[in-house]
C-alpha cells in the first residue's frame, strides 16, 4: 500500500490548472467552485465570521486554491478540494455504473447498489449519511461520525472497527480534514468504498488500497450552483448530480491511467510546442507555460510509475 500521506502530493498534480475561479460558495453544505467546470467539497459546518479572504477569491486560478489542500483550517482546505475536483472534472469521467435511485433515497444509492453483498458481513461507514438508519436491521452496520448522535461511535473507535471491518464505506471528506491517512490504512484488509460528492476521480487512489469509488457526475451544473447556494444538503441528487461506481480493480484502473496518460501526453507535446516558439521568436525571459510543462511532466513521470506497479501486480 502507498503511503496514505501521499494522496495529497497526487491531488496537487492533477490541479495545476491556470484557469481562473469565476464563482465560489461555501452553502452550508457543500462548497461549490466554478470555473469552466464545477467542483464540489463538503463545507466544515462550522459557523464563523472570521475568515479573512471572502471577497478576493474570483480571479484566482484553480491552482491557487488548490494548494490550501495540506492547510488544517478547515474552510482553506474546503475550498481546495472544491478546487481541485473543479480542476479533475475537466477530464472525462471513467467508465463505470450510473446509478439511477429512487428519488425519496437518491442520497443512499450506492449502499443500495452494494447491499446485496453485505449481508452477514462486518460494515463500517465513516460519516452519518440522511436515512442510513434503514439499514440497521439488515446488516452488522457500525456509524462512526466526527459529531455522534445516539448510536454513532466517535472517531477514536476507528482504531477498533476498522481493521476487522469486511466492507468500510470511507467519506471523501476525509481527505479535506486529514483523516485519510490513517482510516485508509486501517482499512487496507476490507473491501473500501471511497464515496459522496468530495471524491476526487483520480485512478491512482487504488494505490491506498481503495477498491471503488462512489463519486457523483453532474448533470446540470445551472441547478446544482442554485441548490448549494440556497444551502441544499441531499437535494442536490434530486436534479442536479448522481451516483457514479468505478471498480478499481487492476485491469480497470490500468485502462483508466492509460486514458489519462495519453492525454496528457498531448497537453504535453502542445505546451512543448509552445515553448518551442516562444524560445525560436527570440523572446526574452521564462516562457509562460513553463510551469504547466513542468508540472505535467511530473505527473506523467508519476502515472507511468502508478502503471507499472499495476502492471507487475496484474502479471504476476
Amino acid at each position: 500500500m502507498e503511503n496514505p500521506s501521499r494522496i495529497y502530493e497526487l491531488l496537487l498534480d492533477y490541479a495545476g490548472s491556470d484557469t481562473q475561479v469565476t464563482e465560489l460558495n461555501i452553502g452550508l453544505v457543500w462548497t461549490v467552485c466554478k470555473a469552466k467546470h464545477l467542483g464540489l467539497a463538503m463545507s466544515p459546518g462550522l459557523p464563523t465570521r472570521s475568515l479573512p479572504w471572502p471577497g478576493t477569491l474570483n480571479g484566482k486560478t484553480l491552482a491557487e486554491l488548490a494548494s490550501w489542500i495540506t492547510d488544517w483550517e478547515p474552510y482553506k482546505a474546503t475550498v481546495a478540494m472544491a478546487a481541485i475536483n473543479c480542476s479533475l472534472n475537466r477530464y472525462e469521467l471513467p467508465a463505470g455504473i450510473t446509478l439511477l435511485p429512487d428519488p425519496k433515497s437518491a442520497n443512499l444509492a450506492v449502499f443500495e447498489h452494494f447491499l446485496p453483498q453485505l449481508h452477514d458481513k462486518k460494515v463500517v461507514v465513516i460519516g452519518r449519511y440522511p436515512g442510513i438508519e434503514r439499514y440497521s436491521d439488515q446488516l452488522e452496520l457500525s456509524i462512526i461520525e466526527r459529531q455522534p448522535t445516539p448510536g454513532d461511535y466517535p472517531d477514536p473507535a476507528c482504531e477498533f472497527l476498522l481493521p476487522d471491518a469486511d466492507w468500510v464505506f470511507l467519506t471523501a471528506s476525509s481527505i479535506t480534514n486529514k483523516t485519510f491517512p490513517r482510516l485508509a490504512e486501517l482499512a487496507q484488509h476490507a473491501t473500501t468504498v471511497l464515496m459522496g460528492p468530495t471524491v476526487p476521480w483520480l485512478p491512482e487512489l487504488h494505490e491506498f488500497a481503495i477498491d471503488y469509488l462512489a463519486g457523483v457526475e453532474v448533470i446540470d451544473p445551472v441547478k446544482l450552483y442554485q441548490t448549494v447556494a440556497e444551502g441544499g444538503g441531499v437535494r442536490i441528487f434530486d436534479d442536479a448530480v448522481r451516483y457514479r461506481i468505478v471498480d478499481l480493480s487492476p485491469n480497470n484502473s490500468m485502462t483508466w491511467l492509460k486514458n489519462q496518460i495519453a492525454e496528457d501526453y498531448n497537453e504535453k507535446h502542445r505546451l512543448t510546442q509552445l515553448m518551442e516558439q516562444w524560445y525560436g521568436a527570440g523572446k526574452q525571459g521564462r516562457c509562460p507555460e513553463f510551469n504547466q510543462l513542468n508540472q505535467i511532466t511530473t505527473k506523467l513521470s508519476r502515472m507511468d510509475s502508478s502503471f507499472k506497479r499495476l502492471w507487475d501486480k496484474h502479471s504476476s
